[in-house]
């Protein structure tokens, strides 16, 4: 598919812009990394900023930043403004006005939303494939400390959303408040929520090296982590995980998932360890940044007998849900898997589209 130019183009600035720094754009066309090199805005010397990028036709969101979400834009008293809406049939011209940034107000601490059910095991847990350390949760069943019973594990990517909207950047999933719901006869389980790297984020959930299309590309590929991530996940957590917490470590009772980047990792993390993952939540996966995965399917979908989960939504644009169907036609051609391919009508690339979405692959993955 031929990629469409789209230009963007500052119009206004607020009155205290930092001058001559430097502005980026961030959002489901680059994992929302906010300080991206590649969706960095050109400056000419009468402070007039520009962006060339090159994407797929769709939907795509996005927000403006200085170069961290603690420097993202905002509205003109200082409260969060929503992404700018990106619908791209053909090349144009988008013009933009920033009203305020983040960093000139104060810091408004918000209340965390986590259930007490939730406990931090760890905001320095060492990724030892990777030399990294990282914060690392566990939502316990409200039963766990009553009972003898062993629970099935959910390992969950994108930590900070799963759980506290403190901690998350648009939005949590509100999978706390959706299990504690449940009632006495539904089945519970544990849920281990790993935080992203943040600006490794999207290395450490590709597992190939890759390249991004936009203004001044380097032909040089960025580090693809992901095989380093999911092996951490397999060797490291889960036997951590096993060994202090009663769970059911058998392969039918261990889960995967995350959304975007997190779904791409998960739909990989099924294909290298078929004997360890029983299923997978991928929702809304980042496949556009990694074509490779389709050869490990075709390749490694064989050995495959599981549950997948997959999900798109048609307001994430025609990439997206070609790209997620794609995945599953090609999963059911040569696995024995069981799987479900979902589409929502106003399904968007948010938390929000997410969260609604968890109840309906909770209660599938764990019939």
């Amino acid at each position: 598919m031929a990629l469409t130019t789209i230009h963007l183009q500052i119009k206004s600035l607020p009155v205290y812009h930092p001058s001559g720094s430097d502005i980026y754009a961030a959002g489901s066309f680059n994992g929302w990394n906010p300080q991206d090199g590649n969706y960095k805005f050109q400056h000419d010397p009468n402070g007039n900023y520009f962006l060339k990028m090159k994407l797929d036709k769709g939907y795509y969101e996005y927000k403006i930043t200085r170069g961290g979400w603690d420097k993202a834009e905002c509205k003109k008293a200082g409260e969060s403004s929503g992404n700018h809406l990106l619908k791209v049939e053909g090349k144009a011209k988008v013009e933009l006005e920033i009203e305020e940034w983040v960093d000139r107000f104060p810091a408004v601490p918000k209340k965390s939303t986590a259930s007490k059910n939730v406990q931090i095991i760890d905001t320095d847990f060492l990724i030892t494939q990777l030399k990294r350390t990282r914060r690392v949760w566990i939502y316990l069943p409200e039963t766990y400390a009553t009972s003898a019973e062993r629970f099935p594990v959910i390992y969950m990517q994108d930590g900070q959303n799963v759980f506290d909207d403190a901690t998350a950047y648009s939005g949590e999933w509100g999978v706390d408040e959706y299990l504690d719901s449940l009632d006495i006869n539904t089945k519970k389980c544990i849920v281990v929520a790993i935080d992203n790297g943040g600006a490794k984020r999207m290395n450490e959930y590709c597992p190939y090296d890759f390249k991004l299309a936009g203004v001044k590309a380097s032909s040089k590929s960025k580090k693809g982590e992901g095989n380093a991530y999911v092996d951490f996940l397999v060797k490291t957590l889960k036997p951590f995980i096993d060994k202090k917490y009663r769970t059911a470590t058998a392969k039918e009772n261990t889960f995967v998932a995350g959304s975007s980047m997190g779904g791409l990792i998960s739909l990989y993390a099924i294909l290298k360890y078929p004997a360890v993952f029983g299923g997978a939540g991928v929702f809304s996966p980042a496949l556009w940044i990694a074509p490779k995965i389709f050869d490990d399917i075709k390749t490694k979908g064989k050995k495959i007998s599981l549950k997948i989960y997959f999900f798109a939504g048609k307001l994430e644009g025609e990439t997206m849900v070609q790209g997620t169907q794609k995945a599953y036609d090609e999963m059911k051609k040569v696995s024995m898997s069981t799987m479900k391919m979902v589409i929502r009508e106003d399904g968007g690339h948010n938390e929000e589209t997410w969260r609604n979405e968890f109840p309906f692959f909770y209660e599938w993955i764990l019939k």
